[in-house]
């Protein structure tokens, strides 16, 4: 059975926040501007990026509501809400740890009963929501499904999710500084939701999905970006359960961090590795790619990028990549749906063109790729 993604959307909250803009909405962390802020910017290349958040830092959405909006906005005459079988749903900021992500949209959009999947992770949680509804169409147990990738996580980078930290830092004479790996977090990601179609029969300006592959580097390296706990001296993660109650705020347990340097050493060299090794087994290679929709977290590995995967034989120019992360933020699991999106809408896509999407993820170093063509 053949599987296309025949429509894209997406939902952006509110109006677009610039660079200058940020901490007004985020809020200052002991009252004092980052000193992370502009570097962090000026290596990310974004210009802007949304959030769903008022002027005053109040949350206008729920995760679960940008994605049941940017599915709605899927939704049309010739394929209604009550006609999808299967809803397959990716995030790595769930409103709850329980009911799944999934669930709550589905109580949103209403309707009918629909098979439901949630993904959990975090850039890969899109990529595996659509591997879900592509392997549910592929194997005819579904004529359809709708798949989304989407992030709330403004209210996760507000400052107050700081201020018991800075104060017990303050307490100590330590620094009253957030430490490197969890400030710098707070200029790179944003709010969205993108959602795909996917039917068992093409329409005008439809994307064959040929293939989807993922690899994972999980039994070779430690986690790189995580929340719900901290890194141990060895390695390992405590997890939020095993803190008490107090040090969830006095240690923000809860916010998102990234060890930068693990980042460094390793995501370009995997990326790299991953690439190569799909590639070689579809028998293709960097000429048979017409684009290519790479989800970089930061323009600062873009040129990186390009000369990691020349130095394995994979020369793609960069005239065919296709990126518009200085446009919409890093997303996270929504900035896969984000890319194609914007590039079918941009009439530049024509019959026989070929997409790759490579979606990495640092959680603990796992990547995604979707091979498409227009048909």
């Amino acid at each position: 059975m053949n599987v296309y993604i025949t429509k894209a959307s997406k939902y952006l909250p509110n109006d677009p926040i610039g660079n200058e803009q940020m901490e007004s909405f985020l809020g200052l962390i002991n009252q004092n501007a980052s000193k992370a802020r502009r570097i962090v910017l000026r290596n990310n290349g974004i210009l802007k990026r949304y959030y769903a958040l008022d002027a005053e830092g109040n949350p206008t959405h729920s995760n679960a509501q940008l994605t049941a909006l940017a599915v709605k906005n899927l939704m049309s005459s010739d394929v209604p809400w009550d006609v999808i079988e299967v809803l397959s749903c990716g995030t790595s900021t769930p409103d709850v740890l329980l009911p799944s992500h999934s669930a709550m949209v589905h109580g949103l959009l209403g309707g009918h009963s629909v098979e439901l999947n949630a993904s959990s992770g975090v850039c890969n949680s899109g990529m595996n929501a659509l591997k879900f509804g592509y392997l549910s169409v592929k194997s005819g147990n579904s004529a359809n499904a709708v798949c989304t990738g989407s992030e709330r996580v403004s209210a996760w980078l507000r400052a107050d999710k700081y201020e018991n930290e800075v104060q017990l830092l303050a307490e100590l004479e330590a620094q009253p500084v957030i430490a490197f790996k969890k400030d710098f977090l707070r200029f790179m990601l944003s709010d969205g939701a993108g959602a795909f179609l996917l039917e068992n029969k093409p329409r005008e300006g439809a994307l064959l999905i040929e293939w989807m592959d993922a690899y994972s580097y999980a039994h070779q390296l430690e986690a790189c970006m995580y929340a719900g706990g901290d890194k141990l001296d060895d390695g390992s993660l405590k997890g939020w359960s095993e803190y008490t109650a107090e040090a969830w705020l006095q240690e923000s347990v809860f916010a998102i961090k990234q060890d930068v340097k693990l980042l460094n050493e390793n995501i370009l060299v995997k990326g790299a590795e991953s690439m190569r090794a799909t590639l070689h087994k579809h028998q293709l290679v960097a000429e048979d790619i017409t684009y290519f929709l790479p989800h970089i977290s930061s323009c600062y590995f873009k040129e990186r990028l390009y000369e990691a995967l020349k130095g394995v034989g994979i020369d793609i120019p960069l005239e065919r990549w296709f990126i518009n992360l200085p446009e919409v933020g890093n997303v996270g699991s929504a900035s896969a749906y984000l890319m194609l999106e914007a590039l079918m809408q941009s009439g530049k896509l024509k019959t026989g063109d070929t997409i790759l999407l490579s979606v990495p993820e640092s959680g603990r170093f796992s990547y995604s790729y979707a091979f498409l063509r227009v048909v």
